[in-house]
């Protein structure tokens, strides 16, 4: 890629930057009491912390969803086959059907929080290291054990949800959609703390994309070792969505639309341009999306719906479009 295309992609990254801004500082503004110091406060302690989460959201799903393409080498896959989505349903649905709504499993976000990671954690764990091992590091094996796993988390969590108490599947359903209203600022830092874990100990990984697109035969060929590299990433990526997860609730297409956006105006191989053009879409579309839904739509509709809509339409566009090729 010559100098000239890496300078216009900087140029383009730097205009989703400013555009990231004017929705941030429009989001914070707009409806704000600024002559009233109480409501003043009030407006940025409700603000603040959704603004936070939705930005982590939009770089965790961002990041994951690029390095995840990269791995499969597929541009119309997301993570949400490896079947997180629906583990996270199934969790949620299982507290609520177990100890009820008023437990402390369901009411404290805090530990709601650590039991989901934990869960996700564990099951990515042992899917994506022993099973990718099993299936002699076949990435398509992964790929077919994450779809059977999400059709088995579904069936089950519906079994629930059928003989759960009406009340109880009532007060279940406000968790099973993704929404910014509600944010715990604690779940905040945790949060933080461990996709900084997850870029740390990752690394060595990320700075080796560029290579590992070329293939499996030409990575080897360069020294990379290949299935470590390949595991490791699997893992991260799980960690990253389980905790995107985790915060907000499942967002199946945001991955979808923000990676391929960032791939179609960039169109570079470069994938720490390719993440951060990612990552500013999804800043874009969340924080954007969420000031129309509370300003236009006053939460009638939460900004999920819009996304699985336009992700839907945008799928079915990919589909054709990879199809004329």
């Amino acid at each position: 890629m010559n100098s000239k295309a890496v300078r216009a992609n900087q140029r383009k990254l730097m205009i989703m930057a400013v555009l990231v801004l004017l929705c941030a500082i429009g989001y914070m503004t707009v409806g704000v009491k600024f002559g009233n110091p109480k409501l003043f406060h009030y407006a940025m302690k409700i603000r603040t912390p959704k603004l936070i989460v939705m930005l982590i959201t939009a770089f965790s799903i961002g990041g994951a969803s690029i390095v995840f393409q990269s791995i499969i080498n597929n541009t119309i896959v997301t993570p949400c086959l490896l079947g997180m989505n629906a583990l996270y349903t199934l969790i949620h649905t299982a507290v609520v059907f177990v100890a009820g709504s008023g437990s402390i499993l369901a009411i404290n976000k805090n530990m709601s929080f650590v039991v989901d990671l934990v869960l996700m954690g564990l099951v990515a764990t042992v899917v994506y290291s022993y099973l990718f091992k099993k299936t002699r590091h076949n990435v398509l094996y992964v790929l077919l054990i994450g779809t059977v796993l999400s059709s088995f988390f579904s069936s089950i969590q519906s079994t629930l949800t059928r003989i759960m108490d009406p009340n109880e599947y009532e007060n279940l359903l406000a968790s099973l959609v993704a929404s910014f209203s509600n944010i715990n600022s604690e779940i905040i830092i945790l949060s933080l703390i461990v996709l900084a874990a997850v870029i740390f100990f990752l690394r060595k990984e990320l700075a080796l994309l560029d290579v590992i697109t070329l293939g499996k035969d030409q990575a080897i060929n360069l020294g990379v070792d290949y299935d470590r590299c390949i595991r490791r990433l699997l893992l991260g990526v799980t960690l990253c969505i389980a905790v995107a997860t985790a915060m907000v609730g499942p967002i199946s297409f945001l991955g979808l639309i923000i990676a391929n956006l960032s791939r179609q105006l960039l169109k570079t191989y470069r994938h720490s341009q390719l993440i951060l053009g990612s990552a500013l879409f999804g800043m874009i579309v969340l924080i954007g999306g969420q000031l129309i839904v509370e300003r236009v739509y006053v939460y009638s509709v939460p900004v999920s719906v819009f996304i699985s809509v336009g992700g839907g339409i945008y799928f079915l566009y990919l589909l054709l479009a990879n199809r004329r090729v």
